[in-house]
């Protein structure tokens, strides 16, 4: 949509959701298909962003862009005893 292109679809939808819908719209003093679509952006900016952001990670795993365990907790560990140091150099 971000180049203004459109595309029709059809899609059964339950009756109970259109008259919702339907409803949204009205209080909003918009078109259903405006209200359709403010939920489909909705979704994909949430969901949709999250489904994806979790396919790379399964895909960065099969194609082996990992850390070993060992290397990741002495990582962890250095940040956290750098902290720690931090902490107590700053209250004492």
């Amino acid at each position: 949509m971000a180049n203004g292109e459109r595309t029709q679809i059809s899609l059964r939808v339950p009756s109970d959701m259109i008259d919702a819908f339907e409803r949204i719209a009205g209080a909003l003093d918009r078109d259903r298909t405006w209200v359709m679509l403010q939920a489909f952006q909705f979704y994909l900016d949430r969901e949709g962003q999250e489904i994806l952001s979790d396919a790379e990670g399964i895909a960065s795993v099969d194609r082996g862009e990992t850390v070993d365990w060992n290397s990741a907790k002495t990582r962890i560990d250095a940040a956290i005893a750098r902290g720690a140091a931090a902490h107590v150099k700053k209250a004492g």
